[in-house]
């Protein structure tokens, strides 16, 4: 193993800065995960939702190519991301009675299930940036790369809920970006992904933009029929 390969830095240098780039929707979930808890608990949240979903992120890369060919599966995660978009806009102050283990198990389920369905396309990135490694080290580049990583989401995640305490409507806009990424996601599936390209023009940007409308209004709407 030679540590001045200059293909060995190069290679961990490009995972680091791909998934930092492409870690922007999944800190918006992780800081709306854990807004709900009391401050003390958020910095748990964060820190345990996030590691634990770089360690999936890393399982999830060496399987990445192969899970974005199975039929149906986009769809399956899109429907789930909108789910998850429309429980965390719903969401409100009365689950801070919950008990602290339970509410922060919660958030962390939340993370790691977005982090998951997310990460299916992002992944990839952050594969082929692993592939310029010499074989033998691209596991362990890939679990260094992205664990150095994990500091940095941990922090926008940190600062994302102190502006959401001040701007709420940041909430509703972090609820449509899940509902545009469920959105896009389901039309590019194996399974009907050829239809919407032969006919329907921009099928993905339109699919996205329904997406993050549908989620705002179908949590609005029931939010006002359940309110008192």
């Amino acid at each position: 193993m030679d540590l001045t390969s200059g293909a060995l830095w190069g290679a961990l240098l490009a995972i680091i800065v791909a998934n930092i780039l492409l870690s922007g929707d999944n800190a918006v979930v992780i800081a709306m995960a854990a807004r709900s808890l009391k401050p003390e608990h958020q910095k748990k949240a964060i820190i345990w939702g996030s590691a634990a979903a770089i360690v999936m992120r890393v399982i999830l890369t060496v399987v990445a190519v192969k899970l974005l060919t199975i039929p149906y599966l986009k769809i399956i995660g899109g429907a789930l991301l909108f789910w998850i978009g429309y429980q965390l806009l719903t969401d409100n102050d009365d689950e801070a009675d919950i008990k602290s283990h339970a509410t922060i198990g919660a958030a962390i389920r939340t993370i790691l299930i977005a982090d998951l369905v997310m990460s299916l396309d992002n992944v990839i990135a952050v594969a082929a940036a692993a592939d310029k490694a010499p074989e033998s080290m691209k596991l362990i580049l890939l679990i260094v790369g992205l664990g150095m990583s994990i500091p940095i989401i941990i922090a926008g995640s940190t600062l994302l809920i102190k502006v959401m305490e001040k701007y709420p409507i940041i909430i509703t806009g972090g609820a449509a970006l899940l509902g545009y990424l469920a959105g896009s996601m389901m039309v590019t599936d194996p399974a009907v992904s050829h239809w919407f390209e032969s006919n329907v023009p921009n099928a993905e940007a339109l699919a996205g933009a329904l997406g993050a409308v549908l989620v705002v209004v179908v949590a609005k709407w029931v939010t006002k029929r359940t309110s008192p």
